[in-house]
């Protein structure tokens, strides 16, 4: 099983910028696909963005398209997710994913992640 332990999130002012990170260790980090999810209080988690082994495909929910770009350094077993002009809507604890090893398709369901971080948590301030 792969451990994914997130950070970079924090306190920024809307229009503002934040880069979150996820760090990847356990099982041999074979570049499964990942995903970045996020979870405001009292909604459920959603969907925010995919990427897929090489970073070659990447996608986006609505919400974040054009403002928020997902990349990965699997030398590093890295994933990050830039994260620019930041709204209030943006406040959430956000958290990545790791699809089964095989599993190559865009995914935008959390069940369809076998692994999950601890989440880290972005607020932002109008």
């Amino acid at each position: 099983q792969v451990q994914l332990v997130e950070s970079g999130g924090g306190l920024v002012r809307a229009g503002g910028s934040l880069r979150l990170s996820c760090a990847a260790s356990g099982r041999t980090f074979s570049s499964p696909a990942m995903g970045w999810f996020r979870q405001a209080p009292g909604k459920g988690r959603e969907f925010v963005s995919f990427i897929n082994w090489n970073g070659g495909r990447t996608y986006y929910a609505d919400s974040v398209k054009g403002r928020f770009t997902m990349s990965r350094d699997n030398a590093k077993n890295m994933v990050y997710l830039q994260m620019n002009s930041l709204k209030p809507e943006d406040t959430a604890v956000y958290y990545c994913a790791a699809r089964p090893v095989g599993h190559i398709s865009v995914a935008v369901t959390i069940a369809e992640y076998d692994a999950w971080g601890q989440g880290t948590q972005v607020t932002v301030s109008s």
